[in-house]
């Protein structure tokens, strides 16, 4: 069985950027948010029901999904934010957990932004925090996205605060820092979790 690592932190926090340094030393990821793409591709059923219940706005030219519109859409108002909860959630729960258990490696990166949200922690062996201090947060998401500061807000208002994320960490990755100037450092401290994980990993298995 593989030990998994939940990978978690808010919105800006660089998680991705932590997930590639684990990728290079060869650690399968399985990201939720690319499952959440996964599950409403163009032309599947769950696209044509989002599409039929929020009208034709939310989709682009070529049929594919409009990100920008669904968020401005869902964020604005919690009523519909419920409704497409319930319909993507047992979809995207389910993908995942069929990726976690095909995965062959000591260990994986389970990548789930709202990993204490949504209760997804259970799944988990062990949790990694990526931290980073609020104002950052909405520097580069607003760098990244080009987001609204507003809405960047919003979307921090639905996760859980530093310090609630903090409780659930068993290993923390400060990324503060510039990420580029910072390199160095952050893959130096995944290398060191990298070793961990897989000690852990044989000893979980050893059981």
């Amino acid at each position: 069985m593989t030990y998994v690592v939940g990978l978690t932190g808010g919105i800006g926090s660089g998680k991705s950027t932590i997930a590639e340094l684990f990728a290079e030393l060869g650690v399968p990821i399985i990201d939720a948010d690319l499952v959440a793409r996964q599950v409403v591709e163009k032309g599947s059923p769950l696209l044509a029901e989002i599409a039929a219940h929020f009208g034709p706005e939310i989709l682009l030219e070529d049929g594919a999904l409009n990100r920008a519109a669904l968020r401005e859409k869902i964020f604005a108002n919690e009523t519909q934010k419920h409704w497409l909860n319930q319909l993507l959630h047992p979809a995207i729960r389910h993908e995942m957990l069929r990726q976690l258990a095909a995965q062959q490696a000591p260990y994986c990166i389970f990548m789930v932004p709202l990993l204490i949200e949504n209760n997804l922690t259970a799944l988990c062996q062990r949790i990694l925090v990526v931290d980073v201090l609020e104002h950052t947060q909405v520097e580069r998401a607003g760098q990244r996205d080009n987001n609204q500061v507003e809405q960047i807000k919003r979307i921090m208002q639905s996760q859980v605060n530093r310090q609630e994320r903090l409780k659930y960490a068993d290993d923390v990755i400060n990324n503060n820092e510039d990420l580029i100037a910072n390199l160095p450092q952050l893959k130096q401290k995944v290398l060191d979790l990298h070793h961990l994980y897989l000690q852990l990993a044989e000893k979980f298995n050893e059981r």
